[in-house]
Formats: structure tokens, C-alpha cells, sequence
């Protein structure tokens, strides 16, 4: 029985460290997952006219009268960058302020607005939804104009597989967009911006203060 006794103390620091490993997972991957969206999601809802901002051609800002700013990642779709210093991008991207200005004037036209919220945020904490303007899906609208790259492949559908299909198609039928994939200029920017800010020519991130 000694024998036994021995095997299992010698065993108890492995076991300890197999039950750490397994904690530190759990909690790396509940810190990983997605939050849950809080506001009504699965359905569209109406949104004011008034209230909307248009950020740039795949974001827009909420100003609700009952609650805080939404800020609405759209879905199925990148489209390319326009200037946000705050956030690595010291210069426009070729076709991003075009982009832009195409999201200003397609809901500037708009007599209808509805949000289809997803049911997770995405990790900057930004609602995940489809926008359909007078009964059309936006993401469609800008994919047919090439304007933007569809994100459907790489994302899966978000649980809306029929507005992801829709996406899919009009980007075929678009062909070949005319600028760089965007997420490939954030990170040539993202270095940029670094050198810029060694070399004094950008102000330091708030996070660097």
C-alpha cells in the first residue's frame, strides 16, 4: 500500500498543474468570447432618419433619444479606410473617403431605416448588424458599387444566412475591387503610425499618456 501511497503524492504536483491549465483556458476563452447583444437583435427594428451618423462606408452611429450611442459595425462587408488618427490610420486609403461619401448619400436619400442586429457584439464592444435602407440591404448597395469587399468568407453569416448569400452574390457580380484589401492597409498603417509617433510627427495614443 506504501507504494500506492507514494505514486499518488508524487502525482498530486502533476495534477495541480493539469487543473491550472485547464482554469487559466476557461478563463482566457470566457475572456475571449463575445458579448451578448442587449438590445433587441434576430428582427429589424426602425431607426429615427435624425439619428443617424455616418462614420464611414461600413459604420455608423446611433444617437437614440432613450439610451446611449450605438455604433453599428455593418456586416458582410470592409470597406476601405479614411483617416483616424486615434486609431492607427494616419492617411485615407485610396477609395475610403469615396466610400464614405456614398453611405452619406445613400442615407441621406432614405425614407426607411431599419438595424438587424446580430446576436453578439464584436470586440470593441460595437453592435454587429445589417442595415437595410427603403426595404434594400446596404451591404449589397455598396458591394454592387465597389466599393467595398465582402467579409462573409472569412466571418461566416452572423446567423443570417440569407442576407451573407446576398452579399456573396453581389460581390461576384461586382468583380474585382479597385483598391487593397483594407485589412491589409490597417496594417501597414498601424506600422506607420508607430514610426510616426517615434519620430514626434503624430500625437502619442491616449493609452501611451
Amino acid at each position: 500500500m506504501i507504494p500506492l501511497i507514494r505514486r499518488a503524492r508524487s502525482g498530486l504536483p502533476h495534477l495541480c498543474g493539469f487543473a491550472l491549465i485547464v482554469l487559466v483556458t476557461g478563463c482566457l476563452q470566457a475572456a475571449e468570447s463575445p458579448r451578448e447583444q442587449t438590445r433587441t437583435h434576430g428582427r429589424r427594428v426602425p431607426v429615427p432618419l435624425e439619428a443617424i451618423r455616418v462614420d464611414d462606408g461600413d459604420t455608423i452611429k446611433i444617437l437614440w433619444k432613450d439610451g446611449p450611442v450605438e455604433v453599428v459595425r455593418i456586416l458582410g462587408i470592409d470597406t476601405p479606410e479614411t483617416q483616424h488618427i486615434e486609431h492607427d490610420l494616419p492617411f485615407d486609403q485610396p477609395f475610403g473617403p469615396e466610400a464614405t461619401a456614398f453611405a452619406q448619400g445613400v442615407f441621406a436619400m432614405a425614407e426607411r431605416v431599419e438595424l438587424l442586429r446580430a446576436a453578439t457584439l464584436d470586440p470593441y464592444e460595437r453592435t454587429l448588424g445589417y442595415v437595410f435602407v427603403n426595404d434594400r440591404n446596404y451591404s449589397v448597395l455598396v458591394l454592387r458599387a465597389r466599393l467595398a469587399v465582402e467579409t462573409v468568407s472569412v466571418f461566416g453569416d452572423n446567423g443570417f444566412p440569407r442576407e451573407a448569400a446576398d452579399c456573396l452574390r453581389a460581390a461576384e457580380a461586382a468583380g474585382p475591387v479597385p483598391f487593397e484589401p483594407p485589412y491589409l492597409f490597417r496594417r501597414r498603417m498601424r506600422e506607420v503610425a508607430q514610426q510616426m509617433r517615434a519620430e514626434g510627427r503624430l500625437p502619442p495614443k491616449r493609452s501611451d499618456r
